[in-house]
């Protein structure tokens, strides 16, 4: 299969992408085979939607605006089969073009986003999540939010830079040698690109979705939002350069809170490796945490 013909593929846990605080309140208390007897008993009630249903859907509407499949978003779940046919009728009830799914009867099931070619996973478990981005996924932790709806029919990703989109070499510096010796670092090091976070390769297909369309028609934004300030501005618009990754909107906030930026934006899902700005940012929008790099160790 060339890259042209490649999906877009994302791997979605069940309980981020519906609403199963219930359910769960029933496994935590009364066991297993209460929460079967409990999901067998509302099969037909549809689950309410997650942190990442509004992604989900509009990831998917693609498909329709195209009228061809260029994404693909597959179910990957601790449910057993029979505990997860309620799953399965909420999408059905929802709408949503999800066929594929993995039921792994209480075991993780991150072992499969590598056999299912996927290109992100999202989970609320953060061990999955762990597993997936040493097994070289891009994947992110979604911090259960208030549920919220962004009105704006186009999907709007946003995307913190060091450790995320870009490897963590620059933060550590940071980290250990602090904010001047970091500038000064990065200032030296402008015309050699960063390398590669765990989310580059997603960002790369999402780009590669974007170039199906027309200039200024993509359904499709993105967004760097990153604490950096000049002058370490400028290897991280020579590093997108040298990718041929080209973002909607870069914001060099120097060190300000983020959360209104995205805001802002209209972000529908935003990812960091930093817990403070994903706690400050999950009130407002879906966020998920990137638990990757010097910040996680």
């Amino acid at each position: 299969m060339s890259k042209s013909d490649k999906k877009l593929t994302i791997a979605i846990s069940s309980r981020a992408l519906f609403d199963m605080r219930r359910s769960n309140q029933v496994y935590e208390e009364q066991g297993l085979s209460a929460y079967r007897a409990y999901q067998i008993e509302h099969e037909e009630i549809p689950l309410e939607a997650g942190e990442a249903f509004s992604f989900v859907k509009k990831i998917l509407n693609i498909n329709k605006i195209l009228d061809k499949s260029k994404v693909e978003v597959i179910l990957l779940s601790r449910n057993s089969a029979d505990t997860g046919l309620r799953i399965f009728n909420s999408i059905q009830a929802h709408g949503l073009d999800i066929v594929r799914a993995a039921f792994c009867g209480g075991a993780s099931p991150y072992r499969y986003v590598q056999a299912f070619a996927c290109d992100l996973f999202l989970s609320t478990h953060a061990s999955d999540v762990a597993h997936a981005l040493e097994s070289g996924v891009a994947a992110a932790t979604l911090i259960a939010a208030p549920s919220r709806v962004n009105a704006s029919e186009k999907l709007k990703i946003a995307f913190d830079g060091d450790s995320v989109l870009f490897s963590d070499e620059a933060e550590q510096i940071y980290q250990s040698s602090g904010l001047v010796e970091f500038a000064r670092q990065e200032q030296a090091a402008a015309n050699k690109p960063l390398a590669g976070g765990p989310f580059k390769n997603f960002l790369s297909a999402l780009q590669t979705l974007q170039r199906e369309f027309s200039e200024g028609q993509s359904p499709i934004e993105t967004a760097l939002v990153t604490a950096r300030s000049a002058p370490a501005h400028e290897r991280v618009i020579r590093t997108l350069r040298s990718w041929d990754i080209h973002l909607n909107e870069c914001l060099f906030l120097g060190g300000m809170e983020k959360t209104e930026f995205l805001r802002a934006f209209s972000a529908d899902v935003y990812f960091d490796d930093q817990n403070l700005h994903v706690e400050l940012a999950r009130e407002h929008l879906p966020a998920g945490h990137v638990p990757h790099g010097v910040m996680n160790n």
